[in-house]
């Protein structure tokens, strides 16, 4: 292991892997190194669920020779945790009482699931917290000798391991506390398609109810207790109740550091040469003018492409959540969800559409002459135009009637509104 690069890049997931490939596009000969706690080698990690489900296999998942991630001349080092580092000297110091030098450093370490402490025995043999591939394949053997699996959270992630145990053969119970799924992506009555969806594949759903204990004998999962004192009983519990940034490693450093790694909008942190990207990183976003951070894939990758620009001397801005389209489905239901989505108590100008097989919600500012968010579902067609038109901050007034019907087009944007 060399005890020195030019670059140093902490965390090997999509913020750093982008970054690392980025750098090489412009400095050809400037070391990389990437050093992640994982054992495995880089993988795109929204594909694990499809290892529990058998759909995949690990090396399915890789990174390196997929796409634009080639490795030219940068070296990962895996099974390497950082316990702490010095601005002053330039080093990071491992768990293994190692210590490596760097020019310009990128902290990418990611996020932790975030595990509740108001539930009672989640160190049960059987509770599971999805977020790496090592994960997975402990889930993947569980599963073989389970019959009812609980997933306590409705969120993307634990929608799609609920369908991939559903494959399985499992009969999978969703519990989430909210009066619906993908509460933080959309407000309950725009989720009835997704809903009607889910039920169709057989997935139960509990909703406006929380998990309070594991319930075991002799060590091993046998149910659950709800708030309401009602038991469900089942093999196997995963925990989908959202993320936590990994920033322990920072407690005797001078990063300044917000519930996250603080980062203005070139992705630079307080100290000179520092640099942090993904789900860490708490970043300023354009369009809501609001410090924020995101757990999402494709915002990391952009993000660490935006990073790596700027350790290889291209400065850059960050274009903040709206850079990318984030668009997904669960259940075989596509849906796009952007901006200002909950308008609850709130003044909006709110337009929604609705048919068997698709809905829209438009949400204005009061005026109407700002579009500031958007629910697709079902028909997705076009949903990037009126990203564009959310993040340029538009006057929409006058084709406002041509969103409104779904007649957006690239023509609009040929003249000045």
């Amino acid at each position: 292991m060399e005890d020195y690069y030019r670059y140093l890049i902490v965390g090997a997931s999509a913020a750093g892997m982008a970054a690392a490939h980025t750098i090489r596009q412009y400095d050809s000969d400037g070391s990389i190194g990437i050093f992640t706690d994982e054992t495995d080698p880089p993988y795109f990690r929204p594909l694990i669920p499809f290892l529990i489900s058998g759909k995949k296999k690990s090396f399915d998942m890789f990174m390196t020779g997929s796409g634009p991630y080639v490795n030219k001349n940068i070296t990962i080092n895996t099974g390497h945790r950082i316990t702490g580092l010095s601005v002053t000297t330039k080093k990071v110091f491992l768990s293994e009482d190692i210590s490596v030098s760097w020019d310009k450093i990128l902290l990418a370490t990611g996020s932790s699931p975030f595990m509740p402490s108001n539930i009672k025995g989640l160190d049960t043999q059987g509770v599971f917290a999805l977020r790496t591939l090592s994960d997975a394949r402990k889930m993947a053997q569980f599963a073989a000798q389970s019959n009812h699996a609980v997933m306590l959270g409705g969120g993307i992630l634990n929608l799609k391991t609920a369908f991939a145990l559903l494959e399985k053969g499992l009969k999978v119970t969703l519990v989430v506390y909210s009066p619906e799924v993908l509460s933080q992506l959309m407000a309950p009555e725009d989720a009835f398609l997704i809903r009607k969806a889910l039920d169709k594949a057989g997935l139960d759903i509990i909703t406006g109810a929380n998990a309070t204990a594991i319930l075991s004998k002799n060590g091993n999962v046998q149910g659950i207790l709800l708030d309401n004192r009602v038991e469900l009983p089942c093999q196997m519990v995963c925990v989908g109740k959202g993320v936590r940034p990994n920033i322990d490693f920072l407690s005797d450093s001078q990063i300044k550091v917000n519930k996250g790694i603080v980062a203005d909008i070139y992705t630079k942190c307080n100290v000179p040469d520092v640099y942090t990207a993904g789900d860490v990183a708490v970043t300023y976003d354009p369009v809501s003018e609001t410090s924020m951070q995101t757990a999402l894939w494709t915002n990391a990758v952009e993000m660490g492409r935006c990073a790596g620009k700027n350790m290889a001397g291209i400065k850059t801005a960050y274009s903040g959540t709206f850079g990318v389209l984030n668009a997904t489905q669960v259940a075989d239901e596509p849906f796009v969800s952007m901006g200002t989505v909950h308008t609850n108590d709130a003044d909006y100008d709110v337009y929604h559409h609705q048919a068997d097989q698709s809905y829209r919600k438009l949400v204005f500012n009061s005026d109407g002459n700002l579009l500031l968010g958007a629910v697709f579902i079902g028909n997705i067609k076009n949903a990037g135009l009126y990203r564009y038109v959310i993040r340029e901050k538009m006057n929409i007034l006058n084709i406002k009637q041509e969103l409104i019907d779904h007649r957006l087009h690239y023509g609009h944007f040929s003249v000045k509104f």
